[in-house]
């Protein structure tokens, strides 16, 4: 038996000891930025980090708790000097970050009062094959489109940079939520992306849909009646948000009919029953011919 033992324990101990050793490194908090409905989002620096999109890294904040390590994904593009998470305050820990932070505070908070912060990571994910494909599907449901934040910041520094050169040709965003005001911030980031597209006229490059499920038939049909404005009222975004949940074989049937012979990469950070639903679909509507459309299904859970 010890034979069979004492292998895994070495490897597992120089894990741990590449992994002490790591957040042992100095971190600098470069900013700290509030956003509605209590969620700061951090930007940090450290010496040698190097991320892809997509990934998450666990942080510790000494000054909350000398033992804790929480996941975050990682928000921030490859491209930007810096690496960022985007925290909701929804716990004991994440509050004394909160106030750790300065941010219960109205006046300006010198760099130097900032709690020092552990990083380990980043550790990879399903999102980083992203650039693999010419079409790509992201479903983002809750605190899943967190993820999606580096992708597609990462995109349009790829696409800005050099457009010709970026296999990515198309993408199909799904944003399942139940209230958009938790993620704020996000509705943010697809504005701006919004923006930029239409002032380079490749607005079909990025197709996106939100669909709040947590609304009532009460509260949609208040909203429905400011349809025909140019901007949504609830994310201030010119594509409309949607009530419910979305019909999931009308769309991998209207995607396959628009890329025939693709291979069309579907990207899903959720739930179980989500991905569940979804790999079937990817399966049913994948076509035995290899010169045929193709569906091929990632994903990750929280």
């Amino acid at each position: 038996t010890w034979k069979w033992v004492v292998g895994p324990m070495f490897l597992y101990l120089c894990e741990r000891l590449v992994r002490f050793w790591r957040s042992q490194q100095k971190v600098v908090i470069t900013k700290v930025v509030i956003h509605p409905f209590k969620t700061i989002e951090l930007q940090m620096m450290k010496k040698g980090f190097k991320m892809e999109v997509g990934q998450y890294i666990f942080v510790k904040c000494p000054a909350v708790s000398k033992l804790e390590w929480h996941p975050f994904t990682l928000t921030s593009a490859p491209e930007e000097d810096y690496f960022s998470i985007h925290v909701r305050i929804v716990g004991d820990w994440t509050e004394g970050l909160f106030n750790a932070c300065g941010c219960d505070k109205q006046e300006f908070q010198e760099a130097w009062k900032l709690p020092k912060i552990a990083v380990d990571g980043p550790f990879g994910t399903a999102s980083e094959d992203v650039f693999s494909y010419e079409t790509v599907m992201l479903v983002g449901a809750g605190i899943g489109v967190t993820p999606f934040a580096s992708v597609l910041k990462s995109v349009w520094y790829k696409y800005c940079h050099d457009a010709t050169n970026l296999k990515l040709k198309k993408i199909y965003f799904y944003w399942l939520c139940r209230d958009t005001h938790a993620f704020e911030w996000f509705a943010d980031l697809l504005q701006s992306l919004e923006t930029q597209m239409q002032e380079r006229n490749n607005a079909e490059f990025l197709s996106y849909n939100i669909y709040l499920t947590g609304w009532d038939e009460s509260q949609a049909t208040h909203f429905v009646m400011h349809h025909e404005e140019e901007k949504d009222v609830i994310t201030g975004l010119k594509q409309k948000t949607l009530y419910g949940r979305p019909n999931w074989e009308n769309e991998f049937k209207t995607i396959a009919r628009q890329h025939p012979g693709s291979r069309i990469g579907v990207f899903l950070c959720g739930p179980e029953g989500l991905a569940d639903t979804l790999n079937k679909e990817s399966i049913s509507n994948s076509e035995a011919d290899p010169r045929g459309v193709h569906f091929i299904f990632n994903k990750e859970n929280f």
